[in-house]
């Protein structure tokens, strides 16, 4: 073992002692060391015992150690440790130092703290021993394991739950309903701490379960739903094989019992009572049954019929989806009167039937339903219903058409009176007898106007006229033969001057109005004054149509152009009819193919149509009368614009303004005062004055004459600024009520000076009076720029000094 170990033996000491058959026996090594066996050969020895191979790299501890000393574990040992403390042993790995503890000079191991196998197995560590004054290893690293043993110390536990299982009621003994299992954490592989039976604590009278595999299955075959519909049934799980001292934990299991098709319908009563009216529309609900199923879901799904052969005309069953009733309904008119109590025989029946159970007994069930009719006042009814009559349309007025009848269906029989619904007879042709319901016309029939009439009878009872019952009748106007026939159409026909005889002219059909019910036939000929024409013939062709041909060579259209040919045209009666057309033919000329060139009527054709040239020409002349009238009415608005602008002219248009500065008091070329004088009549102004000074009645050439001429303002006390303002509140009114004129793009301020103004003007423009007598040689004073100013007004006040003078 040394050699195979390179040198180093370990040696461990024995933890446990083993019992054999015939008694007990220490094992103890020359080294001391120990270790727990394993089996190694399987071979028996001649003494009966096992041969044991021992295995130095693993350890045993037992879980769960509960003493209060350090749990000894083995021993290390090497064979160079001569026992004199100089070879230190120390343990590296999983719980070197803090679970497991080494004596350094002994090399025995303890564990310090209580293990859990089901926590951990095993622990893995490393053994060196190393000199203790150098600190080096004197044989290489070497691993063992420590492992735990287990006890038995934990119990099955239930960990899928909770369980819920289902069966079918009624299931066989034995029927598996689900399975269960528990495990639990102790080591399989040791002992039977890990083995587990299953059994049933409660629930034992209707379910067991397996022992080994934990299967439950039913032990009654009674199983009923509709008694029970779940049960609790408690399993225990225990180790150690069931055994004494064994662990054990339980589980509740909720089985359900499903349900099977096994409980026929059944009707609460035997029979249902329901009351209706008689004059319940087809259609009408009367009442609601039902059957009750035990069984839930679609086992309880049914249909409902009708079983007696008299329910199933009056009645019909149909079946609530949602609620799995019967509902009763009216299928044919009911008649208080006919019969006042109806009996139906409802069945009610399973839809899904489980085949297993038909020896159960049938799935149906039958049940009684008596339907009282009520009484009501009922309208009277027409009786026999037919709606189609037929009279003559050369029939007298007064005649009668036909009669309606019409009864009271109610045991009281009132009397009916009968009435015509005028909004279908407005014309009142026909008229009703109101106690005997006889019709007769009432107006002059004429089967061409209308030859169907559609009117509404009402029959009422004589004292209660809301019961009203109405009745449509179709009356059909027969034909007699009142209308002769007549042409199709006016015929006209051509015919060429060089015409052979037989030619054919035209075909003549004629119409009827009349309609005899063995058809038309009509017979042609030639009206008797025209029997002896000699230039046309008529065939009848036998077929309600008649041909016309030439009867002689040629025709000259310049002796005559025009033929009127009379036919007569007889119907087939009775009586016999005839009226007298005429055909109209022309004579024309033809080409050598016979195609018609011209004729007399064909100048008048021309005249009444226009050539494409003629239209084109009246339209361009209409086009240019239209522009024409367009030009006019623009030229009159624009000159209606202007006139409204010359009208309207105000103060604005006579202000003139000069944005440039000018040259100075030497520049007298720089204003043109003409476009300033030419807003006064000075020549009125002058004569105004009562001066009979020089220049009077005409112009005059010296500048400063004209001066003298401007208009000065004097302030009169007397003066009335009214005219002003109504002058501007007349524009504002008139500016505002024209809507034609635009609106001007600036602001106009209309304004006056006033009467109190402390400075007069000094613009020559504004004098009002050529008197005045102001002195102006203050304007000498006011320096260069006004030299010339004051020249003038000097001059002119000169002039003035010598005309006083």
């Amino acid at each position: 073992m040394a050699k195979g170990l390179q040198g180093f033996s370990w040696t461990m000491l024995l933890l446990f002692c083993a019992i054999q058959e015939l008694g007990a026996w220490a094992m103890h090594t020359a080294v001391e060391g120990a270790g727990l066996g394993q089996p190694g050969d399987p071979a028996l020895l001649a003494s009966g015992r096992v041969k044991r191979g021992w295995v130095w790299n693993q350890f045993f501890v037992v879980e769960e150690y509960t003493g209060t000393e350090p749990l000894y574990v083995g021993k290390i040992h090497s064979d160079s440790d001569e026992g004199d403390g100089s070879i230190k042993y120390t343990i590296s790995g999983e719980g070197a130092g803090t679970i497991f503890l080494i004596d350094e000079i002994t090399g025995d191991i303890h564990a310090t703290e209580r293990l859990d196998r089901e926590q951990k197995t095993f622990y893995t560590l490393r053994a060196q021993a190393r000199d203790r004054q150098t600190d080096q290893l004197l044989e290489p690293e070497s691993e063992f394991i420590i492992k735990v043993q287990d006890i038995n110390d934990s119990e099955p536990r239930f960990l899928e739950g909770p369980y819920i299982g289902s069966v079918a009621e009624l299931s066989p003994i034995g029927t598996s309903v689900m399975q269960v299992m528990a495990s639990d954490a102790d080591d399989p592989t040791y002992g039977s701490s890990a083995r587990v039976v299953y059994s049933v604590l409660e629930g034992e009278q209707h379910f067991t379960v397996d022992s080994k595999t934990g299967v439950i299955r039913t032990a009654v075959a009674d199983l009923d739903r509709e008694t029970q519909d779940r049960y609790e049934v408690v399993i225990r799980a225990t180790d150690m094989a069931g055994q004494l001292g064994g662990l054990s934990g339980s589980t509740t299991v909720t089985i359900v019992v499903t349900d099977v098709n096994d409980n026929p319908p059944r009707f609460p009563q035997k029979m249902y009572q329901f009351s209706i009216v008689e004059t319940a529309p087809v259609g009408t609900a009367i009442g609601r049954v039902k059957a009750e199923d035990s069984d839930v879901g679609e086992n309880t799904d049914m249909t409902y019929q009708v079983k007696d052969e008299e329910g199933v005309e009056t009645f019909k069953v149909t079946t609530d989806s949602n609620t799995q009733e019967a509902v009763i309904t009216v299928q044919k008119p009911l008649d208080y009167e006919s019969k006042k109590v109806h009996t139906v025989v409802v069945e009610a029946l399973n839809k899904f039937v489980d085949p297993r159970f038909v020896d159960l007994g049938t799935f149906r069930d039958q049940t009684i339903v008596r339907v009282s009719v009520l009484d009501v006042d009922e309208p009277p009814e027409f009786r026999p219903p037919s709606n189609l009559m037929e009279v003559q349309e050369d029939a007298d007025v007064g005649s009668v058409v036909g009669v309606v009848t019409a009864l009271d269906p109610d045991t009281a029989n009132h009397p009916v009176r009968y009435a015509i619904d005028r909004s279908t007879d407005a014309e009142r042709i026909f008229d009703i007898d109101a106690n005997t319901g006889a019709i007769v016309t009432g107006k002059v029939l004429d089967r061409e106007t209308a030859g169907w009439h559609n009117i509404t009878v009402l029959a009422m009872e004589a004292d209660n006229h809301s019961q009203v019952s109405r009745a449509s009748l179709r009356i059909r106007i027969l034909d007699v033969n009142d209308n002769p026939p007549e042409l199709a159409t006016p015929y006209e026909a051509a015919v060429c001057e060089d015409a052979k005889p037989g030619q054919l002219i035209q075909t003549i059909s004629v119409v009827d109005r009349d309609e005899p019910q063995s058809g038309h036939r009509f017979y042609f000929t030639l009206a008797p004054e025209a029997t002896n024409d000699h230039h046309f013939s008529l065939l009848d062709i036998k077929d309600n149509t008649a041909a016309v041909h030439t009867q002689r060579m040629g025709f000259n259209r310049q002796e005559q152009d025009v033929y009127l040919l009379p036919i007569l045209v007889v119907d087939s009666g009775p009586p016999a009819l005839s009226s007298t057309g005429t055909l109209t033919i022309r004579i024309c000329g033809c080409d050598s193919n016979g195609a018609i060139q011209s004729c007399n009527s064909t100048a008048y054709i021309v005249s009444a149509t226009l050539s494409p040239g003629a239209l084109i020409a009246l339209l361009v002349c209409i086009l240019i009368l239209v522009v024409l009238v367009l030009l006019i009415l623009t030229l009159k608005r624009h000159h209606k614009s202007h006139l409204t602008s010359e009208d309207d002219e105000d103060m604005r248009d006579n202000v003139i303004k000069y944005n440039d500065e000018g040259g100075g008091e030497q520049d007298t070329e720089a204003y043109d005062m003409s476009a300033l004088r030419s807003l006064y009549d000075f020549s009125e102004i002058k004569g105004g004055d009562g001066g009979g000074g020089p220049g009077e009645g005409g112009p005059s050439g010296n500048p400063a004459s004209e001066l003298h001429a401007l208009p000065q303002w004097v302030q009169s006390p007397d003066l009335d600024f009214s005219v002003f303002r109504d002058y501007i509140c007349r524009k504002v009114e008139q500016a505002d009520e024209d809507l034609s004129v635009p609106p001007y793009d600036s602001f106009q301020t209309y304004a006056f000076e006033g009467s109190d103004s402390p400075v007069p003007s000094l613009s020559s423009i504004n004098t009002w009076s050529s008197g005045s007598e102001q002195d102006f040689s203050y304007l000498g004073g006011w320096g260069p720029r006004f030299r010339q100013l004051a020249a003038l007004y000097a001059g002119r006040r000169g002039e003035e000094d010598s005309e006083e003078s």
